[in-house]
């Protein structure tokens, strides 16, 4: 009976510890699965899809100026044309600056031209012209805004600085497109490369620039049109005209512009010019397959 005894009290002592041992897991997961349910579920955060690099799109700067809704007569504003000299507009003040890889064109009738976003406008800017330069570079952006670099002059060389206008346009008055070209001509080296999304394309290891007197100029300007002319010295191919003007040349060739263009011509080495940039027949063809409104970096 003793031993009987004896196993009966093992066997209670054992069935306590495995009451006791349930009880303890029970305890852990319930306490487990409560701290789980009291941590905060994370927000899904949405990851950007990422834009191909052919077709960029710049975030706008988060602070600008305000915007502005006002109508305005477009008749009663100086028009932005190549022919056109408008005191009013500024001179790019950052000649060496970047570009945004976007164009900006008017939409409908034109677009108001502002020198600053917060004054009144000073010119307007057609959606089509004959001579083109409605597409332009932007090179700044906001919410409400863009800045951008135009056709025309502020001044003749003989009366103030004729160097490339920049002006504001209202987001809402333009479309944008995407444009990652731009050229880069280094007078020092005597090369031109485009510059697309960031590869390089060598186009000229050599040309001809402006003579000491009439000088290439310096800058950022952009691809204002492209035509064939029938002059002799083009052979027939094509001429890219540029926004920029003549730092020294009220006019050329009994025109009142001086225009600066990339084209052909039989002598193209060294600094020879007025101020054109000649090139030889395959760097001319494919500068003139680029769109306008590309930039174009002219330095020394």
């Amino acid at each position: 009976m003793g031993a009987i005894a004896a196993r009966r009290r093992i066997i209670w002592v054992a069935v306590a510890i495995l009451v006791i041992a349930a009880a303890v897991v029970t305890g852990f997961l319930v306490s487990g699965a409560r701290e789980q349910q009291a941590l905060p579920t994370p927000t899904p955060t949405r990851t950007p899809s990422a834009t191909p690099s052919s077709t960029p799109t710049p975030s706008p700067t988060p602070e600008g100026h305000p915007e502005n809704t006002k109508a305005y007569d477009l008749a009663a504003l100086q028009v932005v044309e190549v022919f056109e000299v408008n005191p009013a507009l500024p001179v790019d003040d950052d000649p060496d600056g970047d570009t945004e890889p976007l164009t900006a064109q008017p939409l409908a009738e034109g677009a108001p031209v502002f020198a600053d976003p917060t004054g009144e406008p000073v010119a307007y800017l057609p959606r089509t012209q004959h001579f083109e330069g409605t597409v332009v570079p932007v090179i700044e952006r906001e919410e409400h805004w863009v800045r951008v670099l135009l056709v025309g002059r502020q001044a003749i060389p003989s009366q103030g600085d004729p160097g490339q206008v920049t002006g504001w346009l209202r987001m809402a008055d333009v479309e944008l497109a995407a444009n990652p070209h731009r050229v880069e001509v280094d007078l020092s080296d005597r090369t031109i490369d485009i510059v697309t999304d960031g590869a390089s394309e060598r186009v000229a290891s050599d040309f001809a620039s402006g003579a000491a007197a009439t000088p290439t100029p310096r800058g950022r300007s952009f691809v204002m049109t492209t035509r064939t002319a029938s002059l002799g010295y083009t052979r027939g191919l094509p001429l890219v005209y540029l926004s920029a003007q003549s730092p020294v040349l009220d006019g050329f060739d009994g025109q009142s512009v001086a225009v600066t263009a990339f084209h052909y011509h039989d002598a193209h080495s060294g600094e020879i010019s007025n101020g054109c940039i000649r090139l030889d027949e395959s760097a001319i063809a494919r500068l003139a397959e680029l769109p306008e409104g590309t930039p174009v970096y002219i330095r020394d």
